[in-house]
């Protein structure tokens, strides 16, 4: 490890261990920038406070822009204080990255959470509502579990999905600007059909993925109520 890299360990979440990546700066004096799960506040805190003990692992940048880095622990304790923490948007990952790339990103994120099409949503609040009555929270544990499953299930199958209609949208308004340079208005007209067409289905998935990061939250504060109860 070195100073400004971009460190994480792996910790047991939802009793699953090594799912969840925790991320932070190492800024080189025996200290770690990273977002607290504890408060959710982006905290400089000593390095066994960052590690619980566990094993410590770099994201390698082997290609692609990365800052110096006294950048890199400039940008970090520019957020010192933040509490702005979000599962979906704005993790510890997105806030490391995004000190050491400029770039907001959470790769576990990504290859795990799905923007959710043709899925009946209120079928994830059912286990959501029913731990939320549940005194054994083991059983509720459980419940949360399956929730997170059913989400995991359809990711490979719907995320393409959501690209597509991304990539649909940026494909059509190009078609529609050469027409009108070439001055066919009936191929451009159509073209801005496709192309409204294609953003309304994305601003749909947009909207679904908007709930899903609702009752994500509402999973993961369920999580943190079950672990805080005595056992």
């Amino acid at each position: 490890m070195a100073k400004g890299d971009q460190i994480y360990v792996f910790r047991p979440y939802l009793e699953i261990q090594g799912l969840y990546e925790h991320h932070g700066i190492d800024c080189g004096d025996g200290t770690v920038i990273h977002y607290r799960k504890t408060n959710e506040t982006i905290s400089q805190t000593p390095l066994f406070t960052f590690s619980h003990g566990l094993k410590i692992y770099i994201r390698e940048y082997v290609k692609g822009f990365c800052f110096i880095p006294d950048t890199v622990i400039k940008r970090a304790k520019s957020r010192l204080g933040e509490q702005q923490y979000n599962l979906l948007f704005n993790n510890c990952e997105h806030f490391a990255t995004w000190c050491k790339t400029g770039i907001s990103d959470s790769k576990q994120i990504r290859d795990f959470l799905p923007i959710i099409t043709q899925f009946d949503l209120q079928k994830l609040n059912i286990p959501i509502q029913e731990s939320l009555k549940i005194t054994d929270h083991n059983n509720a544990q459980k419940l949360v579990n399956e929730a997170i499953a059913s989400i995991k299930v359809i990711w490979d199958d719907i995320q393409p999905k959501y690209q597509e209609k991304i990539k649909e949208v940026e494909t059509w308004e190009k078609v529609a600007f050469q027409a009108l340079k070439n001055n066919r208005d009936d191929l451009a007209r159509e073209a801005i059909k496709r192309k409204l067409e294609s953003k309304k289905q994305a601003k749909e998935l947009e909207n679904q993925l908007q709930q899903l990061a609702t009752m994500t939250e509402n999973l993961v504060k369920n999580s943190n109520n079950f672990t805080a109860l005595p056992t």
